[in-house]
């Protein structure tokens, strides 16, 4: 009896000690996540197309919701980011709130730009600058991003 009354005491010690670790651990890749998004934005904003191609998943899906159709795919994400990058020279996304939990970071943006590059969605230059705020998920595997969801509030885009 005395063994048994010595090794419960242990045993939720030990149970604690176990819970903690994995919520460090949690933690660690929910930052690391948060890190990811980070530099995914710096890319954008520098035209890196190479180091935005790099830290999406082969098998990337880009959603522009509401839509629960896949939009885009990893080598149309990268080719979207051109357009983008041409049409609007000034291109940059501002972070304004991020928040992670598990394998999601949910982050709300702010892109700007000036249409003064190329054709937009078949539009010809017209000088005019957006700014559109988003609120955006983004979804993670081994490191990659493997799901981003989009819901822009075009309303306010022009």
């Amino acid at each position: 009896m005395k063994k048994l009354v010595m090794i419960i005491p242990l045993v939720i010690v030990l149970c604690f000690a176990l819970s903690f670790q994995g919520k460090e651990a949690i933690a660690q890749v929910e930052q690391q996540n948060k890190t990811l998004v980070g530099q995914y934005v710096k890319a954008w904003n520098e035209g890196d197309f190479e180091a935005l191609k790099e830290m999406l998943a082969p098998d990337y899906q880009y959603y522009l919701l509401p839509s629960t159709s896949p939009m885009l795919n990893r080598d149309g994400m990268v080719e979207f980011a051109m357009m983008m990058s041409s049409a609007f020279p000034d291109l940059n996304v501002s972070i304004e709130q991020t928040v992670a939990e598990d394998d999601l970071v949910v982050l709300r943006a702010i892109l700007t730009g000036t249409h003064e590059g190329g054709d937009y969605a078949g539009i010809p230059a017209t000088g005019n600058k957006i700014e559109v705020t988003s609120i955006i998920t983004f979804r993670f595997e081994n490191g990659k991003i493997v799901e981003e969801k989009e819901l822009p509030d075009t309303m306010r885009a022009f």
